[in-house]
């Protein structure tokens, strides 16, 4: 397990959220299994035992509970932190592979053999990879029923079941209920809202503190028309999903992110949510990065000041990877002109999106090869990088997605695609979600260190950084927010959250 007993019997004991999704607890006596901070009584110690997943509590007999819902927790921020073989697994499961490719094309991806990564996986996280699969399937499941109209067999299909008697024998035996019972009557034919069909309104769960309005403008920075938009309040983006295509809106609360998803095929939910909370880092654990940064006198007031930033990630590697490229060596304002003149040229219109009538995915490596360079050539250099990169994509030469390795990646990024350190760092972190990049060659992250006091010197951020570990992405993303802005007049006081926010989001 991902902690130790006797602290996640202190966790159990005092309810602590930080703990939710780290592991689950089951109680013998109830054959229940439930999260860390579950308000029911606390069961006494010899009647729990712990798992490290949902699947592995399902697997042992227990039931979900009701009333804490131990499935619609944030995920464990380990499978970020740990780049093992266990981690990068568990990123592909959620994405949906074991349901489109089988376990044979799960371990192909990762590079083992089926029974390796299956007693691999059995041992690290309790559960082998088909049960994470059901696992998965279940969540999925139960969002299509509590959020939708869908007969129950559009539903079954939808969350990957090969049959209505397996959806519903599944559904019993994780939630203890049927699927009729989960779902309002009331609602059954029309939905919560009366929404089209393909159109869900979920609630992403989030651990707090979170730096809504930082990480919105962060993202609405590099929007590129067409392809992404929003304000200070909401952020919204086309997406290209392995069965189809679809778009998203996210709205941040309290507690959660208010998701508006429209989807052309509902298979694609679950890979939808898992990018989506890629995007904006909600299985990140806040209060251990802002505890280890905050030790740090140079960087205590800028965590005082923006308590639980965010480092967002991506929902498709290889437009993080071609976008890079496309950027690289350019004004922001030049960056995101010619990434939009791509997208108008060579992207797929998207329709049904109230915020846009020109809604469009950004274009396929196919596309970008075959007939970006007419597009750019107003460029310096006419797009020759970009098409040698989207080729390489394109013939399946390098692969770019979440299951990766980082230092593999990271060497073909620049070995295949040509890319500079910088760039490749800076695919690869947002790719792979890394906890703990940081590139000290960035202009914007010496001037942020030299405005917070330190040396703006290479070798003396690498050595300054060490101390930031494991969590240096969120110390870079305080620089860069530092950095990016101008110090007013007669004070070299950093700005305050929301000045830093309106200046990062105008460049």
């Amino acid at each position: 397990m991902l902690v130790s007993e006797e602290r996640a019997h202190r966790a159990v004991a005092s309810r602590d959220t930080r703990f939710d999704g780290c592991f689950v607890t089951g109680v013998r006596s109830t054959g229940i299994y439930c999260r860390p901070s579950c308000p029911a009584r606390t069961p006494k110690p010899d009647n729990v035992e712990f798992f490290p997943t949902a699947a592995a509590a399902q697997q042992a007999g227990y039931r979900s509970c009701r009333r804490c819902l131990p499935d619609a927790v944030p995920g464990s921020p380990e499978w970020d932190l740990r780049a093992d073989l266990a981690g990068r697994a568990m990123r592909l499961v959620d994405d949906g592979t074991v349901d489109r490719e089988g376990v044979s094309g799960l371990a192909a991806r990762l590079g083992y053999s089926t029974r390796h990564l299956t007693r691999v996986l059995t041992a690290e996280l309790g559960a082998s990879p088909l049960a994470l699969a059901r696992a998965h399937r279940a969540h999925t499941a139960r969002l299509l029923i509590e959020t939708t109209g869908l007969e129950f067999i559009e539903v079954a299909h939808a969350a990957g079941f090969a049959s209505l008697r397996q959806f519903n024998e599944t559904v019993r035996e994780v939630f203890a209920t049927t699927p009729t019972t989960l779902r309002d009557r009331a609602n059954r034919r029309t939905g919560p809202d009366g929404l089209p069909a393909g159109t869900l309104h979920l609630r992403l769960p989030l651990r707090t503190p979170f730096d809504a309005a930082g990480t919105l403008n962060f993202l609405l920075a590099e929007a590129v028309p067409g392809v992404e938009w929003g304000s200070s309040t909401h952020y919204g983006r086309t997406l290209r999903l392995p069965r189809g295509t679809g778009s998203a809106e996210l709205v941040p609360r309290r507690e959660h992110i208010a998701a508006t998803l429209r989807l052309t095929d509902l298979r694609d939910l679950g890979s939808a949510v898992t990018r989506l909370r890629r995007l904006l880092d909600l299985d990140c654990d806040p209060v251990a990065v802002d505890e280890v940064l905050g030790t740090d006198p140079a960087l205590s007031g800028a965590v005082r000041r923006a308590p639980g930033i965010r480092f967002p990630g991506s929902v498709d590697g290889p437009e993080t990877a071609l976008r890079a490229v496309l950027s690289r060596g350019l004004p922001p304002e030049a960056a995101i002109s010619s990434t939009a003149a791509l997208v108008e040229a060579l992207g797929e219109p998207v329709r049904g999106i109230a915020e846009s009538t020109r809604a469009r995915l950004f274009p396929r490596p196919e596309e970008v090869a075959e007939h970006a360079e007419p597009v750019l050539s107003h460029q310096p250099g006419g797009g020759t990088a970009l098409r040698a990169l989207a080729e390489r994509i394109a013939a399946d030469e390098l692969r770019i997605d979440a299951g990766r390795d980082d230092v593999e990646l990271r060497g073909e990024l620049r070995e295949l695609g040509g890319l500079d350190p910088v760039t490749a760092e800076h695919v690869t972190a947002r790719v792979l979600g890394s906890p703990d990049s940081l590139t000290p060659d960035e202009p914007v992250l010496l001037r942020g260190a030299a405005r917070l006091g330190l040396t703006p010197e290479r070798a003396e951020l690498t050595r300054r950084a060490r101390g930031w570990s494991p969590w240096r992405s969120y110390a870079a993303m305080h620089l860069r927010r530092i950095g990016a802005t101008h110090p007013r007049p007669g004070s070299e006081e950093p700005p305050k959250p929301e000045e830093a926010n309106a200046e990062e989001g105008r460049k």
